[in-house]
């Protein structure tokens, strides 16, 4: 890991901190800005800026990259409740190549992959699991 990678995980783990703290704090216009804007700007530290761009502007993420962009926008602008929403769903459509790897890493933990084989949790695990779109 580089030292710019290593700054890049932070400002996303502080991001992530931010995101969450703010929906606890019922959506907090404030902190989801500041976790908006440190979780990209941290993703552009660890993969760098140009893998970054060409991972956003995809033709194929097109759809996925508006709306998350749009939300975080809309967060900015100051509806936290709608522009997380708009965020949330584009992350999913940006990152959802990206589960069945996050899957199958989770159930290789011990406790957690025990919760994960729960009758409830099995069958959305498997299901979120089987994702045909790669990133």
């Amino acid at each position: 890991l580089t030292d710019t990678q290593k700054i890049g995980m932070g400002l996303t783990g502080f991001g992530v901190f931010f995101l969450f703290f703010g929906m606890l704090l019922f959506f907090d216009k404030a902190l989801l800005a500041i976790g908006n804007v440190l979780f990209v700007a941290g993703l552009a530290f660890v993969i760098g800026l140009e893998r970054t761009y060409r991972f956003f502007f995809q033709k194929h993420k097109m759809k996925a990259t508006g709306f998350f962009l749009g939300g975080v926008c809309v967060v900015l602008i100051g509806w936290p409740l709608i522009g997380m929403v708009l965020e949330i769903y584009g992350f999913f459509l940006l990152f959802r190549g990206f589960f069945p790897v996050v899957i199958g890493f989770i159930r290789r933990i011990p406790i957690l992959g025990s919760i994960l084989n729960l009758p409830g949790l099995c069958t959305l695990a498997d299901k979120v699991g089987e994702s045909n779109n790669m990133v």
